[in-house]
């Protein structure tokens, strides 16, 4: 029996992926305040470790959907690297929508 049901695994990756995406908007948005606008550091500083954080929470909840909805290697490979480029993850969650909506209900 698994620790986590398949539609809370579903909402979770799904929030995840999406708040990881607007972090990184954020950090952006922070880092051309930094080095073209003002010069001024506040925007990295508060969106940086939000960042961090939402970025570790997504290789976890990418690794716990990998394993709940029995994706391919090359699939939790290509979900892991969409961390990496700024809002991959949207594109991501996008592609796996399908798979993991049915595979939830199916749960």
């Amino acid at each position: 029996m698994a620790f986590f049901s398949a539609p809370a695994v579903a909402t979770a990756f799904r929030v995840v992926a999406v708040a990881e995406a607007c972090s990184w908007a954020g950090l952006l948005v922070g880092m051309l305040f930094k080095y073209l606008i003002v010069g001024n550091e506040i925007g990295v500083q508060v969106f940086g470790p939000i960042h961090g954080a939402l970025f570790v929470g997504y290789v976890t909840i990418t690794l716990l959907a990998a394993r709940t909805f029995g994706w391919r290697l090359s699939t939790t490979l290509l979900g892991l690297a969409c961390s990496i480029p700024p809002f991959a993850t949207l594109w991501f969650e996008h592609r796996q929508r399908p798979v993991v909506s049915s595979r939830a209900d199916a749960a």
